[in-house]
């Protein structure tokens, strides 16, 4: 059990680094692992600024974690309009917003249950 939590922290800091490398912004963290039911252990959420920077990030995540991890995303999908796009890494399922489609949808607010960490950026 604690290597599959070792494996997922070595994961999100990955994704971490794929996010804040294009200045992905808004960076949370979803703690799932408490809610029954659930789809997956955690969520990561940001924004971008424009459908070319979601799509500029998204790829800084595959980028980064298929180089730090030979790992890549089980699915990914809404690419096309670049709105919102989720990465599914199992364990860890990785939203990309827009700014006014992440207001919208608040996924924060329809998960409240969840433990939420805010990750600070320098940029």
């Amino acid at each position: 059990m604690a290597k599959k939590n070792s494996s997922a922290d070595q994961l999100i800091a990955i994704i971490l680094k794929g996010i804040e490398d294009v200045k992905g912004k808004d960076i949370n963290i979803l703690d799932l692992r408490e809610i029954e039911n659930t789809v997956c252990d955690y969520f990561i959420i940001c924004n971008g600024t424009s459908n070319t920077q979601v799509n500029a990030i998204v790829n800084s995540i595959q980028k980064t974690v298929s180089k730090e991890i030979k790992d890549k995303p089980w699915h990914v999908e809404g690419t096309d309009n670049a709105e919102w796009v989720l990465m599914d890494y199992v364990n860890v399922v990785v939203h990309v917003f827009q700014k006014h489609i992440r207001e919208y949808y608040d996924i924060e607010g329809l998960w409240g249950d969840a433990k939420v960490t805010s990750v600070p950026t320098n940029y």
